[in-house]
């Protein structure tokens, strides 16, 4: 036989190779369609389709049953491999094995996410998954929302409100805020009095460039005010610049705790209410059960409750 065509290979389906295989292996219509759940009007119907495929009678009604023809033995071999190859590759799809795991892991973060779950990520991928190679993107979150629905990144850890409709996200811990300053400044830590955290300078951490935060808002409401010297775009040069000033900065508690210290900074309770939001991984739902996205997130979660 010579080889099938692309318009012959498009009518071969499944179902019709394992009915291929189900006959080769009993010989009996009935025996096939009971193992298959199938009818044996199906089986006939396969059976037909098989034959003007291959151009052959593949199986001969025998008393005892089917026989199968030379053309049936000889492909009984390569439709076998073809099979267990595809359900192999099923089966890796729908398992992941981090110890022999390879391959490139995509995130975006913007740098308050990066500095308190990258590092702890990074190690522990590199204790239990040694073969994944862990890249981060520093996006916002419309940018990341963005590189998600075009895969150009795998996961995406932010503070979103309104998702789009094809992606999902789950929550992996909330945060809260701290106020940051050197000890002379934050005399009374780890309290500060409203009258202070308004008289003293202000470093405000701000991506966009903007010199006007929440705190501004909160402030604004209750009468009252502060003065921002110096706006920055990521969390570590504020606290840089805080420790090499007599400013102070207000900034999510997870990186006060984990940085602070190291600028030779205090932290305090901000005097006012600051509101409190959850970090979030995020998915696109084409990886809704992709089960390396799902172990990842999972990782994320245990690197998030141990930091």
């Amino acid at each position: 036989m010579s080889e099938l065509s692309i318009s012959e290979l498009r009518r071969l389906d499944l179902t019709l190779l394992l009915v291929f295989l189900g006959l080769l292996r009993h010989r009996k219509a009935l025996d096939v369609a009971a193992e298959l759940g199938l009818t044996q009007s199906a089986i006939s119907q396969s059976l037909k389709r098989l034959r003007d495929i291959f151009g052959d009678e593949l199986f001969l009604r025998r008393p005892y049953g089917m026989e199968p023809t030379a053309m049936a033995l000889a492909l009984e071999a390569p439709v076998a491999a073809a099979v267990d190859a595809l359900r192999g590759a099923l089966g890796a799809a729908r398992s992941f094995d981090p110890a022999t795991a390879t391959g490139l892991v995509r995130l975006a973060a913007l740098d308050g996410e990066q500095a308190v779950l990258i590092p702890p990520l990074a190690a522990r991928l590199r204790e239990l998954a040694p073969g994944l190679t862990l890249s981060v993107l520093t996006l916002g979150p419309g940018a990341a929302m963005d590189a998600l629905t075009q895969g150009r990144t795998d996961l995406v850890l932010s503070y979103i409100v309104e998702l789009p409709e094809a992606i999902s996200g789950e929550p992996i811990y909330e945060e809260a805020f701290l106020v940051a300053g050197r000890p002379e400044v934050l005399s009374d830590a780890p309290r500060i009095d409203i009258d202070t955290y308004c008289s003293v300078d202000h470093v405000l951490i701000s991506p966009g460039g903007d010199l006007r935060g929440m705190v501004d808002d909160q402030l604004e409401s209750m009468g009252r005010s502060r003065r921002v010297v110096l706006g920055l775009p990521s969390f570590l040069p504020a606290l840089a610049a805080v420790a090499a000033s007599s400013a102070i900065v207000t900034l999510p508690a997870r990186v006060a705790g984990a940085f602070a210290a190291g600028f030779g900074l205090v932290t305090a309770e901000p005097p006012i209410p600051v509101r409190r939001f959850p970090v979030s991984v995020f998915w696109h739902r084409r990886n809704e059960t992709d089960p390396r996205t799902i172990w990842i997130r999972q990782q994320l979660r245990d690197v998030s409750l141990a930091h």
